[in-house]
């Protein structure tokens, strides 16, 4: 700078325009001579507006200034922006957090510039930063470097400068568009909704206008065929034919409903039939069980032991290996037991005489012949017995028949 007080224009990349230098201290950079990166309590107070304004956002600012202890409850961001600048020019807790601060936020930075070994490469790498507008933190790196003196110190804050007001003028210009643009979208969303009310009008009365025309024309077809018998030509012909054509259209898809819903309803009638075939067959399975329990004395306390004494048992059919447990069962009841394997080896004459001695019949539906069951079913009406179709050829299942003898004694 002149001693003369003369003014003194650079230029820079972002630049127009020249800048009075005398506002600026001589000395806006005062560290001790080591090279090492300058604090910010060490630049001229002149320079902490510009590195708070730039270097930090309105929240890191908040929240600096919140953990360094200062209230900053209820304050705008211009008071925090002031509460910055003083406490940057004190050597003190706060000046050094906002100091840690600062080097944390533009780590990147810093360490990008710390390639540079002189003053000139310091100038390079801050002018490659202004043309990209990397501004916060190149001007960050720019200012505490080891290596930058007066003169870069001067040319940075003059570019920062001129940006800020750069930057002012071109959000007023873009605050004006926008609320231009705001403006011509309401009036825009206006006309679409009044042209999409007027659209919609216009097809409902095209449909209702259709739809009149359409009965009026089936009407005079009619009424003018009325005395004309229809042929290929007529138009009342072609009227019969489109609306058998749609009805033949209708009707496939509801024949094709008609079949999935008979065959849906076979399937359910199948699955209930299933359904209540097992609910049987558990419930006959639980009275076996029972039964068996009963049998081999395993059952509850307060149920009573089954006993027949005195009854005579004729058992039609089964398995012969079955038939020695199915004697010893019946006989430990107190009950006789007669057995005819319903004409595999006994011959069919011997039934009725068995039939004579014995007080009930049981036969199991699984084995044995139609004709054998046939017989004993009619030579217990005949003789005014009772029998028992047994479910299974199981001893389980002739233990749970016998109980159910105990249980109707």
């Amino acid at each position: 700078m002149s001693g003369a007080g003369h003014s003194i224009a650079i230029k820079t990349p972002l630049l127009a325009r020249p800048f009075d230098l005398r506002t600026i201290p001589p000395a806006l950079v005062q560290r001790p001579a080591a090279p090492r990166r300058t604090k910010i309590w060490e630049f001229n107070t002149n320079l902490h507006c510009s590195i708070i304004g730039t270097c930090l956002s309105a929240p890191d600012l908040r929240q600096i200034l919140k953990k360094a202890g200062l209230p900053v409850h209820g304050r705008t961001d211009h008071e925090l922006h002031g509460m910055a600048v003083t406490v940057a020019g004190r050597h003190d807790d706060t000046a050094r957090q906002l100091n840690k601060a600062l080097d944390h936020r533009h780590k990147l930075a810093v360490n990008r510039f710390a390639r540079a070994a002189d003053a000139a490469g310091v100038q390079v790498l801050w002018q490659e930063s202004a043309r990209r507008g990397d501004i916060p933190g190149a001007y960050w790196a720019t200012l505490t470097h080891p290596h930058t003196n007066q003169t870069i110190v001067r040319d940075a804050f003059g570019d920062v400068h001129m940006l800020s007001h750069l930057i002012g003028s071109a959000n007023r210009a873009d605050i004006r568009r926008l609320c231009q643009l705001e403006t011509d979208k309401a009036d825009l969303e206006s006309r679409l909704e009044r042209q999409q009310h007027a659209l919609h009008r216009a097809v409902a009365d095209r449909d209702t206008q259709i739809q009149a025309l359409r009965q009026t024309l089936a009407d005079k077809i009619v009424s003018d065929a009325s005395a004309v018998l229809p042929t290929d030509n007529t138009p009342l012909f072609g009227l019969v034919a489109d609306r058998e054509k749609r009805l033949a259209a209708e009707s496939r898809p509801r024949t094709t409903l008609d079949s999935r819903l008979k065959a849906m309803q076979a399937d359910r009638d199948a699955e209930r039939a299933a359904r209540i075939a097992a609910e049987a067959a558990c419930d006959a399975m639980r009275h076996e069980l029972r039964a068996a329990e009963e049998a081999l004395g395993v059952a509850p306390s307060d149920t009573p032991p089954m006993r027949l004494d005195g009854l005579t048992l004729l058992y039609v059919g089964g398995r012969p290996n079955q038939v020695a447990p199915m004697r010893a069962a019946t006989q430990g009841l107190g009950a006789a037991f007669l057995h005819h394997d319903g004409g595999m080896e006994h011959r069919p004459s011997l039934l009725a005489g068995l039939m004579s001695q014995s007080d009930i019949a049981l036969f199991p539906v699984d084995c044995i012949s139609h004709e054998a069951a046939n017989a004993v079913k009619s030579l217990s009406r005949q003789a005014g017995k009772r029998f028992i179709p047994l479910r299974s050829a199981s001893v389980t299942a002739l233990l749970a028949a016998l109980r159910s003898l105990t249980v109707a004694a």
